[in-house]
């Protein structure tokens, strides 16, 4: 039993950067790697015109992406650094069209509505950018109040990975490497 423990608790470190695992209270926060991904809604702002959902329209974006393999970016502010996560995930939703690759931005805090504005800018042609109906961020993806970026990497309904930053300190490459290794 205390080695099912162990192993588990390992796995939730190791989904931790470096700049949040030292501190142990963060430890226990967020999804960790086998963890089921769950419902959760948001109104869309902007971006992925093609997906039969008009801006200002509520829905599950995770519901309606299911068991894909999915990149969820949930932002607590913008920043450049944003906007190029956005940039490399767009290219990479077009790339891997046969593998069914999704992304979203949920954008959610205090200032969620000002934010709305700042969405429209990243806006992306295939990614979406949505408000969250809480303005905490979906109770069940538990995102860390210290992490004004977090992006969860899904496939099968089940978290593969998952990263938080500070919005101006994103690693656009080990985001885009996990997201490489889960498609492969």
């Amino acid at each position: 039993m205390s080695r099912l423990f162990l192993t588990a608790a390992l796995a939730c470190a190791m989904a931790i950067p470096a700049a949040f695992a030292a501190d142990p209270a963060t430890a226990d926060k967020g999804l960790c790697q086998g963890d089921p991904i769950g419902a959760f809604y948001v109104t869309k702002v902007a971006g992925a015109e093609d997906d039969g959902v008009e801006a200002g329209e509520a829905l599950c974006y995770r519901c309606k992406y299911g068991s894909r393999p999915m990149v969820m970016v949930f932002a607590r502010q913008t920043s450049e650094p944003v906007a190029k996560l956005v940039k490399e995930l767009d290219s990479a939703v077009a790339s891997n069209s046969d593998a069914q690759l999704k992304s979203f931005v949920t954008l959610f805090g205090e200032k969620a509505d000002s934010m709305k504005s700042e969405g429209k800018k990243m806006a992306a042609k295939n990614v979406p950018v949505v408000v969250a109906k809480d303005k905490n961020g979906p109770a069940n993806y538990k995102l860390s109040d210290d992490a004004q970026i977090t992006v969860v990497i899904a496939n099968d309904s089940q978290v593969v990975a998952r990263h938080e930053f500070d919005a101006d300190k994103i690693d656009v490459a080990a985001v885009m490497s996990e997201v490489k290794q889960m498609l492969n």
